[in-house]
C-alpha cells in the first residue's frame, strides 16, 4: 500500500484543479500546469482536496498511485509558491553572467559556454559565482540546473566547478611524496 498515495492533496485558495480524461490541469496565481495521468489510477476532486486511488491492486497500479499524487502536489506547490535551485561556482576565474535570456559561463575552457534558458524558466545571476534557477515546474527547474552543472561538475581535489547550494563535495587528499 502506498502511504503517500493515501493522503489527499489539499487545494489552497486561489487554485483550481481540473480533472479531464487523461490528465490533470492546475491553475494558480503564478501560472498553469498540465500533466497526463495513467489509466491505472483514478483522480477526483472533492471538498477542496485531490484524491488519487488505484484502479486495482496490481503492482503497476500501486506504483503509479504515489507518483501521481506527488506530481499533482508538486503542480499545486509550483503554481502557488514556485520552485528554485541555487548553484554556486567555485574556482579561480570561473564566473557567470546574463546576456539577455542566455547565461554566459566562463569555466576554464578555451571558449565561453552560452546556455540558452528554455521558456517557463527564469535564471538570475546576483553575483558572478551564484546562479538561481526558478520556475513553476519542478521537473524543468531541476533539469535546467542539472544541465548548467553538467558543464563543469565539482571535482574532489580542489572543489572547483558548479555545485548545488546544499551539495557536499567529498574532498580527497592529493598525491603524497
Amino acid at each position: 500500500m502506498s502511504r503517500i498515495g493515501k493522503k489527499p492533496v489539499p487545494i489552497p485558495a486561489g487554485v483550481t484543479v481540473t480533472v479531464n480524461d487523461g490528465g490533470v490541469s492546475v491553475k494558480g496565481p503564478k501560472g498553469e500546469l498540465e500533466a497526463a495521468t495513467v489509466d491505472l489510477v483514478e483522480v477526483s476532486v472533492a471538498d477542496n482536496e485531490v484524491v488519487v486511488k488505484p484502479v486495482n491492486q496490481s503492482k503497476p497500479a500501486r506504483s503509479a498511485w504515489g507518483m501521481t499524487r506527488t506530481i499533482i502536489a508538486n503542480m499545486i506547490t509550483g503554481v502557488t509558491e514556485g520552485f528554485s535551485k541555487k548553484l554556486l561556482i567555485t574556482g579561480v576565474g570561473y564566473r557567470a553572467q546574463m546576456q539577455g535570456r542566455n547565461v554566459k559561463l566562463n569555466l576554464g575552457y578555451s571558449h565561453d559556454v552560452v546556455y540558452e534558458v528554455p521558456e517557463g524558466i527564469e535564471v538570475q545571476v546576483p553575483q558572478p559565482t551564484e546562479i538561481i534557477v526558478s520556475g513553476i515546474d519542478k521537473q524543468k527547474v531541476g533539469q535546467v540546473a542539472a544541465e548548467i552543472r553538467e558543464w563543469r561538475k565539482p571535482e574532489p581535489y580542489k572543489g572547483k566547478g558548479i555545485r548545488y547550494e546544499d551539495e557536499y563535495i567529498f574532498r580527497k587528499e592529493g598525491k603524497k611524496k
